[in-house]
């Protein structure tokens, strides 16, 4: 069964290869640097494309924190071309739709449409980054609407709780500001905070097209060569400088209790750890364990066996020079102290250092099937691409990502939570009802 998960060879493809082709995927680099990926899925007739810039929140420079995020939004108040009106309506009334978000180390935007709409939706998502013009009424009216973002966040335990933990983990440093900003930071960007941030990042050689769907790789690098290949921008000696990385030592474990105006305990456990690839699928198979599904360790362990919690769930992030790892769990006040413990019985004894064959087993079947069905997504395979490309460096096949998957093994999920270092290097950040 493995050999054919992983199998490349067209003569002995079986039903599992098939179900894990990628189909043909394509990579050309424009002279200038702007690298373009494409992946054919000749049996749709959409395409969804990506934009990518190698630049999110952790660039943001100090005092103007959620600026790479407000740029995200102020790019379709308006070009050269379009006023923002003809901006919305472009894509949208030939069908399709157009998107954009930040994380901390990228920014993306988006357009799914008809195969046909191909040279309009990449000439609109050039149009945004090479021409935006920046009304400032707009960009006043587009103030209020992340600072009313920022007070949904502050509204919503669960979002802020993650938001406090990054702050508390990575201290002066911008990995730990909120990717929103926060309001006194928002209130005081400019135009020409804009327009110095779009000088350093938005350039070729820091972006990155990923397209998929039923789509021409030579017609797709023709359109882009014409919208984006003889950009003429200033490109300034601070857009080749490498981003500031997080020094693993400034790290030091917290636990803070805090009150809030809320009526469940909100608790958040983590660690940060120093980037290592070679344990990057031991991690995911180990989050899979911890947190997929209802038959997962962590909602049978917490809700359905002690009914502690409505939701608990482990998450991992991925970045330049580091992973976090953290455990969310929302519970009443007085099951706080009984879920920490039980969370702390399972890194500390056999559950997970002695992992269970079958759960290993199940945890792996939940990862592939989970692969196979996000490529029927195109917008998650256009995402994944960009993913591997940024983390990795180039792109890893489903196939690739499979047989990473099935090789795991049991003593490799127990070095994983041996590296999370718990209880040692481990934080908690607990919100509980109060005024």
């Amino acid at each position: 069964m493995r050999k054919n998960i992983v199998s490349t060879g067209a003569g002995e493809a079986g039903h599992s290869e098939q179900r894990l082709s990628a189909g043909i995927v394509r990579s050309t680099t424009l002279p200038d640097g702007l690298r373009i990926v494409s992946n054919l899925v000749p049996y749709v007739h959409s395409i969804t494309i990506g934009l990518w810039i190698d630049a999110g929140s952790r660039e943001d420079p100090e005092g103007s924190e959620g600026l790479a995020h407000f740029i995200e939004h102020v790019v379709f108040k308006g070009t050269k071309k379009r006023d923002y009106v003809e901006i919305a309506r472009c894509i949208e009334q030939t069908g399709g739709y157009i998107d954009a978000w930040t994380t901390k180390e990228q920014t993306c935007l988006s357009v799914r449409c008809l195969r046909e709409h191909l040279s309009l939706a990449f000439d609109l998502l050039a149009d945004l980054v090479c021409n935006p013009v920046f009304p400032q009424d707009e960009l006043e009216k587009e103030k209020e609407v992340v600072l009313e973002e920022i007070a949904s966040v502050n509204d919503t335990p669960e979002e802020l709780i993650f938001e406090e933990f990054d702050r508390r983990s990575f201290p002066d440093h911008p990995l730990g500001t909120p990717i929103l900003g926060t309001e006194k930071s928002i209130s005081s960007l400019t135009t020409e905070k804009i327009r110095e941030f779009m000088r350093r990042h938005y350039v070729p050689s820091k972006m990155l097209v990923t397209a998929v769907g039923n789509i021409d790789h030579d017609e797709l690098t023709e359109i882009a060569s014409v919208c984006l290949g003889t950009w003429q921008t200033e490109t300034l000696e601070e857009s080749r400088q490498t981003r500031r990385l997080f020094d693993i030592s400034a790290y030091k474990p917290f636990s803070v209790t805090l009150k809030k105006k809320l009526f469940q305990s909100q608790i958040l456990l983590g660690t940060v750890m120093a980037r290592d690839d070679q344990r990057f699928w031991a991690f995911m198979v180990l989050n899979a364990m911890l947190s997929s599904g209802m038959s997962s360790i962590l909602n049978l362990e917490l809700r359905e066996k002690r009914g502690l919690v409505y939701q608990a769930y482990s998450s991992l992030a991925f970045l330049d020079e580091v992973t976090t790892f953290n455990i969310y769990a929302g519970t009443d006040k007085g099951k706080a102290k009984k879920t920490l413990e039980t969370i702390s019985e399972l890194f500390t004894g056999n559950t997970l250092k002695e992992p269970d064959p079958a759960e290993l087993t199940a945890a792996k079947a939940k990862m592939l099937g989970s692969l196979i069905m996000g490529m029927e997504k195109m917008t998650r395979r256009m995402s994944h691409i960009a993913q591997d490309i940024f983390y990795y460096g180039r792109y890893l096949s489903p196939a690739e990502k499979a047989g990473m998957i099935e090789a795991v093994t049991a003593e490799e999920v127990a070095m994983a939570v041996d590296a999370l270092g718990i209880p040692e290097r481990l934080s908690t950040l607990i919100y509980i009802p109060g005024r």
